[in-house]
Order: structure tokens, then sequence, then C-alpha cells
């Protein structure tokens, strides 16, 4: 099975917004060839426990830019967050308000704690405002800068649209330091498809970016699932 996986971003604006809705479509196909190729029909999903207190171990270079304190240098999310849910786009995110998000400037949704709880809801909302073409035009704000970044601007290309819809099913935390974070998202897409999304985050500009290689690329391709096992089970759902 081929893992090669187009950006969800080809242009700047409501193309943006559009390449991430068509990125529905192709993650729903991948689901579906490598379902034939996972065996893990036998896994069982972990039973959520009580969250443990959060560290506030002092990182003094980029503070939060929105004032929020809570910071830790190894994750402690070991169970599904306690949080609201909120309606972005056509996705529910999470919202708490020691977490984030911290700012939201007409619709657009930044500023998370410098946790693996706040870098789980900053990727969750991220892939949210991806479904919201309203959002497009702003949506290159949440990639972390670089050449990346700068890949993304540069690009022209059209996007596609899909009337596939997505939801969080569960998450598991893949890496995690005060600095980067690995956030591995399980959605349920309205064909039935269940599939793995990871994405990377640079604590940087005091808030969690999704980072995107030189060429603008999601430097994970996503890849189906057969079920949550190995992951935690949340949604807003």
């Amino acid at each position: 099975m081929s893992t090669d996986t187009p950006s969800p971003f080809r242009s700047r604006g409501f193309i943006v917004a559009a390449a991430v809705v068509g990125l529905i479509a192709v993650i729903a196909v991948v689901a579906l060839i490598a379902g034939l190729f996972n065996g893990n029909d036998d896994a069982t999903p972990p039973t959520p426990t009580s969250t443990p207190a959060q560290s506030t171990t002092p990182v003094a270079d980029d503070p939060s830019v929105c004032g929020l304190t809570a910071v830790e240098d190894s994750s402690s999310l070991i169970a599904a967050p306690a949080n609201t849910w909120e309606l972005v786009g056509t996705m529910a995110a999470p919202t708490e308000a020691e977490v984030g998000p911290g700012a939201v400037d007409d619709g657009l949704r930044s500023c998370f704690a410098r946790t693996a709880e706040g870098a789980l809801f900053a990727a969750v909302n991220f892939v949210a405002t991806g479904t919201d073409a309203n959002l497009g035009p702003r949506l290159i704000d949440l990639v972390a800068p670089g050449p990346g970044r700068d890949a993304l601007e540069a690009q022209d290309s059209a996007g596609s649209s899909s009337s596939l819809r997505a939801q969080v099913a569960g998450f598991k935390v893949a890496a995690y330091s005060a600095d980067s974070a690995t956030i591995d998202l399980a959605l349920n897409y309205s064909d039935g498809s269940l599939v793995s999304v990871p994405l990377k985050l640079q604590w940087v500009e005091g808030d969690w970016k999704v980072e995107m290689t030189a060429s603008g690329d999601l430097p994970l391709a996503p890849a189906g699932l057969q079920n949550l096992g190995g992951y935690i089970p949340w949604s807003g759902a």
C-alpha cells in the first residue's frame, strides 16, 4: 500500500481549507485499503483512568502568548481529558479554560497550554479549523514558521472538496517534550472508516504550531485502523 498522501495545504486562502477537506476523502480511501492489512482485530481499547496532577515545571523561554501558566516537560496524559466541546466547521473541537484555546479571534482558535493536553487540544482544533472554509485564509497561521510554512505560502494548486465528515474518536501521545509533540488522532469518518492521523507540533511563538516538511507536506502519513486498540477513546459526539 502506498503511503503517499497529498498535503492538506496547496495554496493560501480558501484553497487551503478546501484542500484540508479534500484530505478527508484521501484518508478515507487509505483507511479502506489499509484495513485489509491490519491484523489488530482483537485489540482492546484502554480503559481511561483518572488523570494525574499536571506538572508545573517552569520553562523560562517562550512563555504562553496568552498567559496560560500550565507547563510540563513530560506527558501526564494517560486518560481522556475532562472538557467541553464546540463545533468548529463540521468537527467537534475541545475547549477548557486552563488548556485552551486561550484566544479566539474571529473564529480562529489558538493559544494552548504547554502540556501534552494542550498539544492534543491544538492538534484537534487545527484539524477542525481546516473544515471551516471561512477560516481558510488564516489556517496557515497555525503552522510552525520555517521552510514548511514558506513552502505552503508559495504553493498554488487547487484542493478538492468532499462530502465526508470526520470526528475525533480517540488519541495517543506518541511523543512529548516541552518543545515538541507528536499527537496521533483516531478519526471516525462518515463513511464508517477509522483513520490514524498523526500530527507533529512545535512549541514556538508562545503556542503549539503544526509542523510541516520543507516541501509543505505533513511529516507523517495517515493510516487505516481496524479499531481503537492502543488509543484512548475520546470524542465529543
